[in-house]
């Protein structure tokens, strides 16, 4: 059952899917697969346990999950060693690189999993989660598999305030443009989160954005081509992960921003494009954006070339 009031769907849901909720599941896929992909970047110390919960929940224990790949974007730590130990498929953003060009980002990581992943459905998920819980896969892909409008499933949660909170560029710079330029948008409560899935016919045809601006891209092309009503989000319960300074979130709020106002058709103040491309700050320094963005997938031929 999902609420339609303001054009985002909410799917509604129990805390916990008991294991008669979990064969449903399994039996909705019909024959179609899921792929869960987990872009990192030195994610050493927490991808273990994330992939050792759902190779053996989601992939031994039921067959829930098809395919479990690591995207190792450039790690400096032990995360590829790591993640091959605890049972997933480690792909490295270098091979992806050598064969569709280069390119660099959390939407570029996104994209690279795309390529390399072969499931019907792709659930996402942040490589520096350490509340995950086997549910949230189901719960994410569950609306997918059961209803084909829907394109894709963000997740909503709680962020406990003595763990950090979070959700600042969310509502100090997405939540804000989404209400003045795109106020179908204004119903999710997480638009920027981490962990969601997509039905993989409708991802192959979106352009990512290759830096932080990825969510939001996705997010307003979708609603412009298929609606709003084809997003749906589910509560997951808590989150916690790791908390980034302020200083550091201002790069991502930049990239977010640009990439809202771009698709808004709002002018640049700079005629220069490349200084459009720059977070400028107090103390004189400049930061580069990464506002680039990366084909989609169903423009690729045959054999995997751009065509």
């Amino acid at each position: 059952m999902a609420d339609r009031e303001r054009g985002v769907r909410t799917f509604a849901t129990v805390d916990r899917l008991d294991a008669a909720a979990v064969a449903a599941v399994i039996e909705a896929k019909a024959g179609r697969t899921i792929s869960v992909c987990i872009p990192c970047r030195d994610e050493a110390a927490t991808i273990g346990p994330l992939v050792s919960i759902i190779r053996r929940n989601l992939m031994e224990e039921q067959p829930v999950v098809d395919e479990l790949i690591v995207l190792d974007d450039r790690s400096t730590d032990d995360t590829a060693r790591v993640a091959t130990s605890a049972g997933a498929r480690v792909v490295s953003i270098d091979d992806v690189h050598r064969e569709h060009g280069g390119g660099h980002g959390k939407g570029n990581a996104l994209w690279a999993t795309l390529v390399v992943s072969r499931g019907d459905f792709v659930v996402w998920c942040d490589g520096d989660v350490t509340s995950f819980e086997p549910d949230w896969v189901a719960k994410l892909v569950s609306p997918l598999l059961d209803d084909p409008t829907v394109a894709l499933m963000k997740a909503l949660y709680h962020r406990p305030t003595n763990y950090g909170g979070g959700g600042r560029t969310t509502e100090l710079v997405a939540r804000p443009l989404m209400s003045r330029y795109f106020p179908n948008l204004t119903g999710l409560a997480q638009p920027l989160s981490g962990e969601y899935a997509g039905r993989r016919t409708v991802l192959e045809q979106l352009a990512f954005v290759q830096g932080w601006g990825v969510e939001m891209g996705l997010l307003i092309d979708i609603e412009r081509t298929w609606g709003a009503d084809s997003i749906g989000q589910v509560d997951l319960g808590s989150r916690l992960h790791r908390h980034r300074s302020l200083h550091s979130l201002s790069v991502q709020a930049a990239e977010v921003m640009a990439t809202m106002l771009d698709r808004a058709g709002v002018p640049a103040a700079l005629a220069s494009s490349e200084a459009e491309q720059v977070l400028e700050r107090a103390d004189g320094s400049v930061v580069p954006l990464n506002l680039s963005s990366r084909q989609p997938v169903a423009s690729f031929d045959s054999g995997g070339r751009p065509s």
